[in-house]
């Protein structure tokens, strides 16, 4: 059976990069400073920051516009305010989804005397001049433990729930208590999974039903601005032994679809720590 997947890595330390002292960031595409034709846009998914802020600092109120921006916090707590009235602390398993539509302003801030740690991520929506929406979910450590989670999906798949704060399974009367059930919904061709793998665990698959991918393993043993280290996956296609790819923590993947039904992504920890990792499938 011919492959169905290509790979290409996105190493860690090819990645844009900057220290500004209270922010410590990484740019997987062109992004301010950083600007690589070869790294531009993969399907609608447009920006993967990696940020570190400092306490008491942050990103202050800005505009956006016809854009879907979404937040996955790691560490830390995130203090989110904008033009549409929401204010919200965001903790880690928060996924926090701003769609932009025809105008938005926003600050995002650190809470707390800790730093937070999270990934901003931009996509490119497939209407424009949308009224502009707030969403917020939580997923728990030990629903990604157990395997890939849906974290975002298109506002009009199967399943979708347009509700500011999605269907709510569980609540203990805290907003870091909160569980969710729902993806947030993006307005674009993008769906979102995140997982957790301890080390020794099973390996874990996913089906990619777009025609392109990326995969992108956090840097969760902390910041390191040199060679990929720290946690340490194989990924490779469901029954294609032959062609598989490693990365190490802040490395990503580029995967190509080269089938019309689609593909099945395996993901291994072959190291000795705790991974999490993102899977992004696309059109």
């Amino acid at each position: 059976m011919l492959p169905k997947l290509q790979f290409v890595p996105r190493k860690s330390s090819e990645r844009g990069q900057a220290d500004h002292g209270w922010l410590k960031t990484f740019h997987t595409f062109s992004f301010a400073s950083y600007q690589s034709s070869e790294h531009n846009q993969y399907g609608s998914l447009r920006v993967i920051n990696e940020d570190r802020v400092s306490p008491r600092t942050g990103f202050g109120t800005h505009p956006h516009r016809e854009f879907e921006i979404f937040s996955y916090i790691v560490s830390g707590e995130l203090e989110h305010k904008d033009s549409l009235s929401n204010t919200e602390i965001l903790k880690r398993g928060h996924v926090q989804m701003t769609s932009t539509g025809t105008g938005i302003s926003h600050s995002e801030k650190t809470h707390g005397k800790h730093p937070v740690h999270f990934l901003q991520i931009w996509a490119t929506p497939k209407s424009r001049g949308l009224q502009p929406k707030y969403y917020t979910r939580y997923f728990g450590d030990e629903e990604k433990r157990r395997g890939f989670v849906k974290v975002v999906a298109p506002a009009w798949s199967e399943g979708a729930d347009l509700r500011r704060d999605g269907n709510e399974v569980e609540s203990k009367g805290n907003l870091g208590s909160e569980v969710f059930d729902t993806p947030a919904p993006v307005q674009g061709d993008l769906t979102l999974y995140a997982t957790i793998i301890p080390p020794g665990s099973p390996e874990r698959e996913v089906k990619l039903l777009g025609s392109k991918g990326y995969v992108h393993l956090i840097q969760t043993s902390g910041y390191n601005a040199g060679e990929a280290a720290g946690g340490d996956i194989r990924i490779s296609e469901v029954g294609q032994p032959g062609e598989q790819l490693a990365l190490r923590e802040g490395d990503g993947a580029y995967l190509k679809v080269t089938s019309g039904d689609g593909a099945v992504l395996k993901v291994e920890n072959v190291g000795d720590t705790e991974v999490e990792l993102l899977v992004f499938d696309l059109d």
